[in-house]
């Protein structure tokens, strides 16, 4: 009961505060200020490889369960598990283009 309590006092003050975020002025960005689209590329990229690296960990541990079960279908696991991590990696390759077109 209390993490839902602290979860709904965390949304209700961010949606308390977001309106304050908008209602400021657009500031002149100094020469030498932060680059924030480069760190928040960066962070989604990172993001990106974590999920990924957990979700084939998964796979990977889900095929050889299967084929410890089930030696006769370990050549359509197998089948199935690449086309699994073939998926999972296209979706990290495709945040990393989607980040250097952003960025």
């Amino acid at each position: 009961m209390r993490k839902a309590l602290y979860s709904v006092g965390a949304i209700a003050g961010a949606l308390l505060l977001s309106p304050a975020v908008f209602a400021q002025t657009a500031a002149a960005a100094p020469a030498g200020g932060t680059n924030w689209v480069a760190i928040s590329a960066a962070f989604g990229m990172g993001l990106a490889a974590f999920g990924g690296s957990i979700a084939q960990s998964r796979v990977a541990s889900s095929a050889c369960e299967g084929m410890a079960r089930n030696p006769g279908a370990a050549g359509a696991i197998r089948a199935a598990m690449i086309l699994g991590l073939v998926f999972i990696e296209t979706l990290a390759l495709l945040t990393l283009v989607i980040i250097f077109a952003k960025v």
